[in-house]
């Protein structure tokens, strides 16, 4: 297991384990406006202009060096992107970047003492047994439903 940052080479795959996760367990509790809007937000072009401006990073988790996890944020302690390949999932790949990102904010973002995620319905239970608090009720916006949650950073050390 290796977590590391994803590079500019790498995108492609990052974004395709993104995409095929998303329609296989997301993408049901969609309408076509949220799916189409969850694709546009993971455009090829798009991402990579952002993490060569460093406006956003992303996290693998690697496994004999493929690529089966990703975590992706902007300059923020909020988490854009959590996805696991299913035949990883329940192994703790989804806790070590998570552990990844909490140390990451640690460091660049010393006045903040939380991190923020707009759940998805799907990953709703998962993200509360990482540590992740509700912080709202559920929400529709652009066809994406999700529930706002935060995870504090001095309490889950």
């Amino acid at each position: 297991m290796n977590i590391k940052t994803i590079e500019k080479n790498e995108l492609h795959k990052a974004l395709d384990l993104v995409w095929k996760v998303f329609k296989e367990f997301e993408a049901p509790d969609y309408t076509k406006e949220g799916i189409d809007e969850f694709k546009r937000f993971i455009e090829y072009s798009d991402i990579k202009r952002k993490v060569e401006s460093k406006e956003f990073l992303l996290f693998g988790y690697y496994i004999d060096n493929n690529l089966v996890g990703v975590l992706g944020f902007e300059n923020r302690p909020h988490i854009s992107l959590l996805f696991v390949d299913m035949e990883y999932q329940r192994r703790g790949a989804a806790r070590a970047l998570l552990s990844e990102f909490a140390g990451f904010c640690k460091e660049n973002f010393t006045d903040n003492k939380e991190i923020t995620v707009n759940s998805s319905p799907y990953a709703h239970d998962i993200y509360g047994k990482l540590g992740f608090k509700d912080n709202g009720d559920e929400n529709l916006v652009n066809g994406i439903r999700f529930f706002p949650m935060k995870f504090n950073l001095e309490a889950n050390q």
